[in-house]
């Protein structure tokens, strides 16, 4: 839930997620349709879809117990580098870091001092890991997302100031922290993503017929709306049935 998304979202969401689906067995029995339903509001609904063939692959092959390594992790549907490293950081203190866009920012503006790739990143924060690894990771993320920000960087108040790469250089352009060709923005609301939710959100609250997918999607578009409906049913996010489009897996919680 935590992939990009606010914290802040995630926390009612998560109780409530629990709350239906306790346990990754219950999980993997329950109906796909049920699990998107209950995933309304985060976005992104492929880790929905994800998250529940990760809990189908873990009681398949692990016992119904996360795997503790990183090769196994990121075998899982939708585990990254990072969400495999947060996990065995932070519920098995194994001495890595993970490193997400907050704790990017300080491995390049405080270690390195430039704009290293990934993967070089990852090696400079995991090279940071001492004795208690859950608190180094912790930190870096902290770091970047209350001191380190993107925009108007607090240095002054930041624990790291007499060490940082970048402060000992001015601050100098280009900034390390930040991607160098960032993508021209367009209003979310003209987004495919935006208009996908909104079929999504409509498909959940029952079937919609095809000639309606494109008033569901809120766009005129009729061929792009179909792509839209199309693209949901790859993802395993909706199917369709006699000319309706539908969450997958319908049936009833509890029933087989």
């Amino acid at each position: 839930m935590l992939q990009q998304t606010q914290a802040t979202r995630v926390v009612p969401a998560w109780h409530a997620f629990l709350a239906r689906f306790p346990t990754l067995a219950d999980l993997s029995a329950a109906p796909t349709a049920a699990v998107i339903e209950q995933w309304r509001g985060l976005g992104y609904n492929r880790r929905a879809v994800n998250l529940q063939r990760t809990a189908r692959a873990v009681v398949a092959h692990h016992g119904g117990t996360l795997p503790a390594t990183l090769a196994e992790l990121e075998a899982l549907p939708g585990v990254g580098p990072y969400t495999a490293r947060a996990v065995l950081v932070f519920a098995h203190e194994r001495p890595v870091a993970a490193v997400d866009v907050n704790a990017a920012r300080v491995v390049q503006r405080a270690v390195t001092g430039r704009h290293v790739p990934p993967r070089r990143r990852q090696q400079v924060a995991d090279d940071l890991v001492g004795d208690e690894p859950w608190v180094t990771a912790q930190a870096l993320i902290e770091l970047g997302a209350r001191h380190c920000t993107a925009r108007s960087p607090a240095c002054g108040d930041c624990p790291l100031a007499t060490a940082c790469a970048w402060r000992g250089r001015g601050n100098a352009a280009p900034d390390p922290g930040l991607v160098a060709h960032p993508a021209p923005r367009v209003p979310f609301t003209a987004t495919d993503r935006y208009h996908r939710g909104r079929l999504l959100d409509a498909v959940r609250d029952g079937p919609v017929a095809a000639t309606d997918v494109a008033a569901a999607a809120r766009i005129a578009d009729v061929d792009r709306a179909r792509r839209l409906a199309d693209a949901l049913v790859r993802d395993g996010l909706a199917t369709w049935s006699t000319g309706t489009l539908t969450l997958p897996e319908r049936e009833i919680e509890g029933t087989t």
